[in-house]
Protein backbone atom coordinates (compact mmCIF):
# COMPACT_ATOMS: atom_id res chain seq x y z
CA UNK A 1 0.00 0.00 0.00
CA UNK A 2 1.36 3.41 -0.97
CA UNK A 3 2.13 5.89 1.78
CA UNK A 4 -0.08 8.96 1.92
CA UNK A 5 1.57 12.35 1.95
CA UNK A 6 0.60 15.95 2.55
CA UNK A 7 2.80 18.71 1.19
CA UNK A 8 2.75 21.91 3.21
CA UNK A 9 3.95 24.73 0.96
CA UNK A 10 4.86 27.95 2.74
CA UNK A 11 3.94 30.89 0.52
CA UNK A 12 2.95 33.68 2.89
CA UNK A 13 5.96 35.96 2.50
CA UNK A 14 5.43 39.70 2.19
CA UNK A 15 7.81 40.23 -0.79
CA UNK A 16 9.53 43.07 1.04
CA UNK A 17 12.86 42.57 -0.71
CA UNK A 18 11.20 41.99 -4.08
CA UNK A 19 9.99 45.61 -3.99
CA UNK A 20 6.79 44.42 -5.62
CA UNK A 21 3.08 45.14 -5.48
CA UNK A 22 2.34 41.42 -5.61
CA UNK A 23 3.32 38.31 -3.70
CA UNK A 24 6.81 37.01 -4.40
CA UNK A 25 5.56 33.57 -5.41
CA UNK A 26 3.45 35.08 -8.20
CA UNK A 27 6.52 36.29 -10.07
CA UNK A 28 7.14 34.15 -13.14
CA UNK A 29 9.94 31.79 -13.99
CA UNK A 30 9.82 30.63 -17.62
CA UNK A 31 6.44 32.30 -18.00
CA UNK A 32 4.84 30.55 -15.03
CA UNK A 33 4.36 31.72 -11.43
CA UNK A 34 7.10 30.22 -9.28
CA UNK A 35 4.52 28.70 -6.93
CA UNK A 36 3.21 26.58 -9.83
CA UNK A 37 6.71 25.18 -10.40
CA UNK A 38 6.81 24.08 -6.76
CA UNK A 39 3.40 22.40 -6.95
CA UNK A 40 4.48 20.58 -10.12
CA UNK A 41 7.57 19.23 -8.34
CA UNK A 42 5.40 18.06 -5.45
CA UNK A 43 2.98 16.37 -7.85
CA UNK A 44 5.88 14.62 -9.60
CA UNK A 45 6.90 13.21 -6.21
CA UNK A 46 3.54 11.44 -6.01
CA UNK A 47 1.85 13.92 -3.71
CA UNK A 48 -1.69 14.93 -4.60
CA UNK A 49 -2.67 16.78 -1.41
CA UNK A 50 -1.29 20.25 -0.76
CA UNK A 51 -1.82 22.61 2.16
CA UNK A 52 -0.88 26.04 0.86
CA UNK A 53 -0.01 28.53 3.59
CA UNK A 54 -0.76 31.97 2.17
CA UNK A 55 -0.69 35.59 3.23
CA UNK A 56 -0.49 38.43 0.76
CA UNK A 57 -2.63 38.06 -2.41
CA UNK A 58 -4.02 34.84 -0.94
CA UNK A 59 -6.65 34.20 -3.62
CA UNK A 60 -4.27 34.93 -6.50
CA UNK A 61 -1.60 32.68 -5.02
CA UNK A 62 -4.04 29.80 -4.56
CA UNK A 63 -5.25 30.21 -8.14
CA UNK A 64 -1.70 30.31 -9.52
CA UNK A 65 -0.82 27.15 -7.58
CA UNK A 66 -3.68 25.13 -9.05
CA UNK A 67 -2.61 22.42 -11.48
CA UNK A 68 -4.48 19.36 -12.67
CA UNK A 69 -4.46 16.34 -10.38
CA UNK A 70 -3.48 18.17 -7.21
CA UNK A 71 -5.95 19.02 -4.45
CA UNK A 72 -5.05 22.34 -2.87
CA UNK A 73 -6.41 23.83 0.33
CA UNK A 74 -5.29 27.32 1.30
CA UNK A 75 -4.64 28.33 4.90
CA UNK A 76 -4.17 31.97 5.83
CA UNK A 77 -1.24 32.78 8.09
CA UNK A 78 -2.41 35.77 10.08
CA UNK A 79 0.89 36.45 11.88
CA UNK A 80 4.52 35.94 10.88
CA UNK A 81 6.09 34.15 13.83
CA UNK A 82 8.59 31.86 12.14
CA UNK A 83 8.58 28.75 9.98
CA UNK A 84 7.31 26.43 12.71
CA UNK A 85 4.36 28.73 13.29
CA UNK A 86 3.72 28.92 9.52
CA UNK A 87 3.50 25.14 9.18
CA UNK A 88 0.97 24.97 11.99
CA UNK A 89 -1.29 27.31 10.03
CA UNK A 90 -2.17 24.09 8.18
CA UNK A 91 -2.94 22.25 11.44
CA UNK A 92 -6.35 21.13 10.17
CA UNK A 93 -4.83 19.33 7.18
CA UNK A 94 -1.92 17.83 9.15
CA UNK A 95 -4.38 16.43 11.71
CA UNK A 96 -5.93 14.14 9.10
CA UNK A 97 -3.15 11.66 9.75
CA UNK A 98 -1.08 11.33 6.61
CA UNK A 99 1.86 8.95 6.65
CA UNK A 100 4.23 11.70 5.53
CA UNK A 101 4.20 15.48 5.82
CA UNK A 102 6.54 17.26 3.47
CA UNK A 103 7.39 20.92 4.12
CA UNK A 104 8.63 23.03 1.24
CA UNK A 105 8.65 26.65 0.13
CA UNK A 106 6.85 28.53 -2.63
CA UNK A 107 9.93 30.60 -3.50
CA UNK A 108 12.18 27.65 -4.40
CA UNK A 109 10.98 27.02 -7.97
CA UNK A 110 13.94 24.95 -9.20
CA UNK A 111 13.27 22.02 -6.88
CA UNK A 112 12.51 18.68 -8.52
CA UNK A 113 10.90 15.48 -7.34
CA UNK A 114 14.19 13.61 -6.71
CA UNK A 115 15.09 15.04 -3.28
CA UNK A 116 11.42 15.06 -2.25
CA UNK A 117 11.14 11.35 -3.00
CA UNK A 118 14.40 10.69 -1.18
CA UNK A 119 13.09 12.48 1.91
CA UNK A 120 9.88 10.44 1.83
CA UNK A 121 11.94 7.27 1.45
CA UNK A 122 13.82 8.24 4.60
CA UNK A 123 10.52 8.36 6.49
CA UNK A 124 9.52 4.97 5.06
CA UNK A 125 12.79 3.56 6.42
CA UNK A 126 12.07 4.72 9.96
CA UNK A 127 13.16 8.31 10.35
CA UNK A 128 10.85 10.71 12.15
CA UNK A 129 12.38 13.76 10.49
CA UNK A 130 14.34 13.94 7.24
CA UNK A 131 16.06 17.21 6.37
CA UNK A 132 16.96 18.05 2.77
CA UNK A 133 20.43 19.56 2.53
CA UNK A 134 22.81 20.65 -0.20
CA UNK A 135 26.55 20.84 -0.58
CA UNK A 136 28.12 24.16 -1.48
CA UNK A 137 31.55 25.73 -1.61
CA UNK A 138 29.97 28.93 -0.26
CA UNK A 139 28.39 27.82 3.00
CA UNK A 140 28.64 31.16 4.83
CA UNK A 141 25.27 32.22 6.19
CA UNK A 142 23.65 28.80 6.02
CA UNK A 143 22.84 26.44 8.85
CA UNK A 144 25.24 23.45 8.80
CA UNK A 145 24.04 19.84 8.89
CA UNK A 146 26.02 17.96 11.52
CA UNK A 147 25.83 14.22 10.86
CA UNK A 148 27.24 11.39 12.97
CA UNK A 149 26.93 7.68 12.08
CA UNK A 150 24.29 8.43 9.47
CA UNK A 151 22.08 10.46 11.78
CA UNK A 152 21.54 14.21 11.78
CA UNK A 153 22.64 15.41 15.21
CA UNK A 154 21.91 19.10 14.79
CA UNK A 155 21.44 22.02 12.40
CA UNK A 156 23.96 24.57 13.58
CA UNK A 157 23.36 28.18 12.57
CA UNK A 158 26.38 30.18 11.46
CA UNK A 159 26.40 32.46 14.49
CA UNK A 160 26.35 29.50 16.87
CA UNK A 161 28.83 27.27 15.04
CA UNK A 162 32.36 26.53 16.18
CA UNK A 163 35.28 27.09 13.84
CA UNK A 164 35.32 23.37 13.05
CA UNK A 165 31.58 23.33 12.36
CA UNK A 166 31.88 26.27 10.00
CA UNK A 167 34.07 24.14 7.75
CA UNK A 168 31.10 21.85 7.10
CA UNK A 169 29.77 22.39 3.56
CA UNK A 170 26.52 20.43 3.87
CA UNK A 171 23.88 23.06 4.49
CA UNK A 172 20.23 23.23 5.41
CA UNK A 173 17.80 24.01 2.58
CA UNK A 174 14.84 24.50 4.89
CA UNK A 175 12.90 21.66 3.25
CA UNK A 176 12.07 18.62 5.36
CA UNK A 177 9.81 15.61 5.72
CA UNK A 178 8.11 14.67 8.98
CA UNK A 179 6.47 11.45 10.21
CA UNK A 180 2.82 12.32 9.63
CA UNK A 181 1.59 10.34 12.63
CA UNK A 182 3.83 12.37 14.93
CA UNK A 183 3.86 15.68 13.07
CA UNK A 184 1.38 17.61 15.20
CA UNK A 185 2.97 16.51 18.45
CA UNK A 186 6.45 17.42 17.24
CA UNK A 187 5.38 20.76 15.79
CA UNK A 188 3.46 21.72 18.93
CA UNK A 189 6.64 21.26 21.00
CA UNK A 190 8.53 23.99 19.11
CA UNK A 191 9.13 26.93 21.42
CA UNK A 192 10.09 30.54 20.84
CA UNK A 193 12.73 31.03 23.51
CA UNK A 194 15.14 32.80 21.19
CA UNK A 195 16.27 36.34 20.40
CA UNK A 196 13.52 36.92 17.84
CA UNK A 197 10.77 35.17 19.76
CA UNK A 198 9.93 33.03 16.74
CA UNK A 199 9.09 29.37 16.25
CA UNK A 200 11.79 27.71 14.14
CA UNK A 201 11.07 24.55 12.16
CA UNK A 202 14.72 23.51 12.50
CA UNK A 203 14.11 22.88 16.23
CA UNK A 204 12.36 19.65 15.17
CA UNK A 205 15.76 17.99 14.87
CA UNK A 206 16.52 18.40 18.55
CA UNK A 207 12.92 17.73 19.60
CA UNK A 208 12.62 14.49 17.67
CA UNK A 209 15.96 13.22 18.95
CA UNK A 210 15.06 14.10 22.54
CA UNK A 211 12.01 11.86 22.20
CA UNK A 212 14.11 8.96 20.93
CA UNK A 213 13.28 9.49 17.26
CA UNK A 214 15.63 9.07 14.35
CA UNK A 215 16.61 12.13 12.29
CA UNK A 216 18.45 11.88 8.99
CA UNK A 217 19.35 14.06 6.02
CA UNK A 218 19.30 13.62 2.25
CA UNK A 219 21.16 15.58 -0.38
CA UNK A 220 19.87 17.80 -3.18
CA UNK A 221 21.75 19.68 -5.93
CA UNK A 222 22.59 23.18 -4.76
CA UNK A 223 20.91 24.79 -7.78
CA UNK A 224 17.59 23.10 -7.00
CA UNK A 225 17.54 24.67 -3.56
CA UNK A 226 18.07 28.21 -4.82
CA UNK A 227 15.57 30.52 -3.16
CA UNK A 228 14.28 33.84 -4.41
CA UNK A 229 14.26 37.00 -2.30
CA UNK A 230 14.76 39.82 -4.80
CA UNK A 231 14.73 40.61 -8.52
CA UNK A 232 18.41 39.85 -8.95
CA UNK A 233 17.91 36.35 -7.53
CA UNK A 234 14.84 35.94 -9.72
CA UNK A 235 17.02 36.57 -12.78
CA UNK A 236 19.56 34.01 -11.56
CA UNK A 237 16.80 31.42 -11.09
CA UNK A 238 15.50 32.14 -14.61
CA UNK A 239 18.99 31.57 -15.99
CA UNK A 240 19.37 28.28 -14.11
CA UNK A 241 15.95 27.09 -15.27
CA UNK A 242 16.68 27.96 -18.89
CA UNK A 243 20.08 26.27 -18.83
CA UNK A 244 18.62 23.09 -17.38
CA UNK A 245 15.74 22.90 -19.84
CA UNK A 246 17.87 23.69 -22.88
CA UNK A 247 20.26 20.92 -21.93
CA UNK A 248 17.39 18.46 -21.53
CA UNK A 249 16.10 19.34 -24.98
CA UNK A 250 19.49 19.11 -26.67
CA UNK A 251 20.13 15.72 -25.09
CA UNK A 252 16.74 14.67 -26.47
CA UNK A 253 17.80 15.55 -30.02
CA UNK A 254 17.03 19.24 -30.51
CA UNK A 255 19.74 21.34 -32.18
CA UNK A 256 20.36 24.80 -30.74
CA UNK A 257 23.15 26.70 -32.45
CA UNK A 258 23.55 29.21 -29.61
CA UNK A 259 21.51 27.77 -26.74
CA UNK A 260 22.31 30.61 -24.36
CA UNK A 261 20.28 32.93 -26.62
CA UNK A 262 17.18 30.73 -26.81
CA UNK A 263 14.48 31.34 -24.20
CA UNK A 264 11.92 28.67 -23.46
CA UNK A 265 8.60 28.71 -21.68
CA UNK A 266 7.66 26.20 -18.99
CA UNK A 267 5.53 24.23 -21.47
CA UNK A 268 7.58 24.57 -24.67
CA UNK A 269 7.62 21.34 -26.69
CA UNK A 270 10.30 20.84 -29.36
CA UNK A 271 10.65 17.60 -31.30
CA UNK A 272 13.73 15.63 -32.24
CA UNK A 273 15.83 17.01 -35.10
CA UNK A 274 14.25 20.44 -34.91
CA UNK A 275 16.74 23.25 -35.47
CA UNK A 276 16.59 26.42 -33.37
CA UNK A 277 18.79 29.27 -34.52
CA UNK A 278 20.06 32.05 -32.21
CA UNK A 279 17.88 34.61 -30.44
CA UNK A 280 14.56 32.78 -30.51
CA UNK A 281 11.93 33.33 -27.80
CA UNK A 282 9.17 30.84 -27.03
CA UNK A 283 6.18 32.08 -25.08
CA UNK A 284 3.63 29.74 -23.46
CA UNK A 285 1.89 27.15 -25.62
CA UNK A 286 4.51 26.67 -28.36
CA UNK A 287 4.78 23.23 -29.98
CA UNK A 288 7.52 22.63 -32.56
CA UNK A 289 7.42 19.28 -34.34
CA UNK A 290 10.36 17.15 -35.41
CA UNK A 291 12.43 18.53 -38.26
CA UNK A 292 11.06 22.06 -38.13
CA UNK A 293 13.46 24.98 -38.49
CA UNK A 294 13.10 28.17 -36.47
CA UNK A 295 15.38 30.84 -37.86
CA UNK A 296 16.97 33.60 -35.81
CA UNK A 297 15.11 36.38 -33.97
CA UNK A 298 11.69 34.75 -34.10
CA UNK A 299 9.04 34.92 -31.37
CA UNK A 300 6.57 32.04 -31.02
CA UNK A 301 3.66 31.82 -28.57
CA UNK A 302 0.57 29.63 -28.51
CA UNK A 303 1.49 28.25 -31.91
CA UNK A 304 2.10 24.89 -33.61
CA UNK A 305 4.83 24.38 -36.21
CA UNK A 306 4.59 21.06 -38.04
CA UNK A 307 7.30 18.79 -39.35
CA UNK A 308 9.46 20.32 -42.04
CA UNK A 309 8.01 23.81 -41.69
CA UNK A 310 10.28 26.83 -41.43
CA UNK A 311 9.82 30.07 -39.54
CA UNK A 312 11.69 33.35 -39.80
CA UNK A 313 14.09 34.94 -39.45
CA UNK A 314 12.37 37.81 -37.63
CA UNK A 315 8.94 36.15 -37.64
CA UNK A 316 6.22 36.31 -35.02
CA UNK A 317 3.73 33.50 -34.48
CA UNK A 318 0.92 34.53 -32.13
CA UNK A 319 -1.68 32.31 -30.42
CA UNK A 320 -3.65 30.19 -32.84
CA UNK A 321 -0.98 30.09 -35.52
CA UNK A 322 -0.79 26.59 -37.02
CA UNK A 323 1.76 25.77 -39.71
CA UNK A 324 1.26 22.54 -41.65
CA UNK A 325 4.03 20.26 -42.91
CA UNK A 326 6.51 21.94 -45.23
CA UNK A 327 4.95 25.37 -44.98
CA UNK A 328 6.99 28.53 -44.65
CA UNK A 329 6.55 31.78 -42.77
CA UNK A 330 9.45 34.04 -43.64
CA UNK A 331 11.08 37.22 -42.44
CA UNK A 332 9.07 40.02 -40.87
CA UNK A 333 5.80 38.09 -41.04
CA UNK A 334 3.15 37.85 -38.33
CA UNK A 335 0.59 35.06 -38.05
CA UNK A 336 -2.28 35.26 -35.55
CA UNK A 337 -5.02 32.63 -35.37
CA UNK A 338 -4.07 31.54 -38.85
CA UNK A 339 -3.74 28.09 -40.40
CA UNK A 340 -1.05 27.84 -43.05
CA UNK A 341 -1.61 24.80 -45.28
CA UNK A 342 0.90 22.18 -46.36
CA UNK A 343 3.61 23.65 -48.55
CA UNK A 344 2.09 27.14 -48.47
CA UNK A 345 4.44 30.12 -48.37
CA UNK A 346 4.11 33.39 -46.54
CA UNK A 347 7.55 34.65 -47.34
CA UNK A 348 7.98 38.21 -46.14
CA UNK A 349 6.49 41.43 -44.75
CA UNK A 350 3.01 39.96 -44.34
CA UNK A 351 0.25 39.82 -41.74
CA UNK A 352 -2.12 36.84 -41.68
CA UNK A 353 -4.76 37.11 -38.95
CA UNK A 354 -7.96 35.07 -38.45
CA UNK A 355 -7.34 33.29 -41.73
CA UNK A 356 -6.93 29.97 -43.49
CA UNK A 357 -4.31 29.62 -46.23
CA UNK A 358 -4.74 26.53 -48.37
CA UNK A 359 -2.04 24.04 -49.29
CA UNK A 360 0.42 25.20 -51.91
CA UNK A 361 -0.70 28.82 -51.92
CA UNK A 362 1.75 31.71 -52.18
CA UNK A 363 1.22 34.94 -50.27
CA UNK A 364 3.17 37.86 -51.74
CA UNK A 365 5.18 40.43 -49.82
CA UNK A 366 3.24 43.15 -48.04
CA UNK A 367 -0.08 41.28 -48.08
CA UNK A 368 -2.40 41.80 -45.14
CA UNK A 369 -5.66 40.26 -44.07
CA UNK A 370 -7.86 43.09 -42.81
CA UNK A 371 -9.55 41.07 -40.08
CA UNK A 372 -10.79 43.77 -37.70
CA UNK A 373 -13.35 46.49 -38.42
CA UNK A 374 -13.03 48.20 -35.06
CA UNK A 375 -15.74 46.07 -33.48
CA UNK A 376 -15.69 42.53 -34.88
CA UNK A 377 -13.05 40.18 -36.25
CA UNK A 378 -13.80 38.24 -39.43
CA UNK A 379 -12.15 35.40 -41.29
CA UNK A 380 -10.30 35.27 -44.58
CA UNK A 381 -10.24 31.93 -46.40
CA UNK A 382 -7.68 31.38 -49.14
CA UNK A 383 -8.03 28.16 -51.11
CA UNK A 384 -5.35 25.77 -52.31
CA UNK A 385 -2.70 26.80 -54.85
CA UNK A 386 -3.89 30.40 -54.88
CA UNK A 387 -1.53 33.27 -55.68
CA UNK A 388 -1.86 36.51 -53.77
CA UNK A 389 0.17 39.29 -55.38
CA UNK A 390 2.39 41.59 -53.37
CA UNK A 391 0.91 44.50 -51.42
CA UNK A 392 -2.65 43.14 -51.51
CA UNK A 393 -5.24 43.81 -48.82
CA UNK A 394 -7.87 41.12 -48.26
CA UNK A 395 -10.82 42.69 -46.44
CA UNK A 396 -12.56 40.07 -44.31
CA UNK A 397 -14.91 38.34 -44.43
CA UNK A 398 -13.77 37.17 -47.82
CA UNK A 399 -13.00 33.88 -49.60
CA UNK A 400 -10.40 33.39 -52.31
CA UNK A 401 -11.06 30.22 -54.32
CA UNK A 402 -8.64 27.43 -55.22
CA UNK A 403 -6.15 28.48 -57.87
CA UNK A 404 -7.32 32.11 -57.88
CA UNK A 405 -4.88 34.88 -58.79
CA UNK A 406 -4.93 38.23 -57.03
CA UNK A 407 -3.12 40.97 -58.91
CA UNK A 408 -0.49 42.90 -56.98
CA UNK A 409 -1.67 46.00 -55.16
CA UNK A 410 -5.30 44.90 -55.04
CA UNK A 411 -7.84 45.60 -52.34
CA UNK A 412 -10.20 42.61 -52.34
CA UNK A 413 -13.60 43.13 -50.73
CA UNK A 414 -15.67 40.42 -52.45
CA UNK A 415 -15.29 36.66 -52.85
CA UNK A 416 -13.11 35.48 -55.72
CA UNK A 417 -14.13 32.26 -57.52
CA UNK A 418 -11.69 29.41 -58.12
CA UNK A 419 -9.18 30.00 -60.92
CA UNK A 420 -10.33 33.60 -61.40
CA UNK A 421 -8.14 36.67 -61.75
CA UNK A 422 -9.10 39.56 -59.46
CA UNK A 423 -7.89 43.14 -59.72
CA UNK A 424 -8.95 45.60 -57.10
CA UNK A 425 -6.95 48.73 -57.82
CA UNK A 426 -7.50 52.13 -59.46
CA UNK A 427 -6.67 52.48 -63.15
CA UNK A 428 -3.31 54.16 -63.70
CA UNK A 429 -3.31 57.54 -65.46
CA UNK A 430 -0.30 59.44 -66.83
CA UNK A 431 -0.32 63.24 -67.27
CA UNK A 432 2.86 64.40 -69.05
CA UNK A 433 4.60 67.42 -67.52
CA UNK A 434 2.23 67.63 -64.59
CA UNK A 435 5.03 66.89 -62.09
CA UNK A 436 6.86 70.08 -63.11
CA UNK A 437 3.70 72.16 -62.61
CA UNK A 438 3.13 70.65 -59.16
CA UNK A 439 6.68 71.45 -58.07
CA UNK A 440 6.46 75.01 -59.35
CA UNK A 441 3.17 75.54 -57.55
CA UNK A 442 4.62 74.17 -54.30
CA UNK A 443 7.66 76.44 -54.55
CA UNK A 444 5.47 79.47 -55.18
CA UNK A 445 3.36 78.73 -52.09
CA UNK A 446 6.50 78.27 -50.01
CA UNK A 447 7.93 81.60 -51.23
CA UNK A 448 4.69 83.43 -50.46
CA UNK A 449 4.63 82.08 -46.91
CA UNK A 450 8.26 83.14 -46.43
CA UNK A 451 7.53 86.67 -47.68
CA UNK A 452 4.64 87.04 -45.21
CA UNK A 453 6.79 85.76 -42.34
Amino acid sequence: MERTCLAVILAAGDSTRMKSSKSKVLHPVAGRPMIAHVVEAVASAGISSVALVVGRNAEEVAKAASIDGVGIEAYLQQERLGTGHAVLAAREAIARGYDDVLVTYGDVPLQTDGPLKAARQGLAEGSDVVVIGFHTDRPTGYGRLLVTDGELIAIREEKDATDAERTVTWCNSGLMAINGRKALDLLSRIGNANAKGEFYLTDLVEIARSLGGRVTAVDAPEIEMTGCNNRAELAVIERFWQERRRREMMLAGVTMIAPETVFLSYDTVIGQDALIEPNVVFGPGAVIDSGAVIHAFSHIEGAHVSEGATVGPFARLRPGADLANGSKVGNFCEIKNGRIGEGAKVNHLTYIGDAVVGAGSNIGAGTITCNYDGVNKSETVIGENAFIGSNSSLVAPVTIGDGAYIASGSVITANVPADALALGRARQEIKPGRATLLRERALAIKAAKKAKG
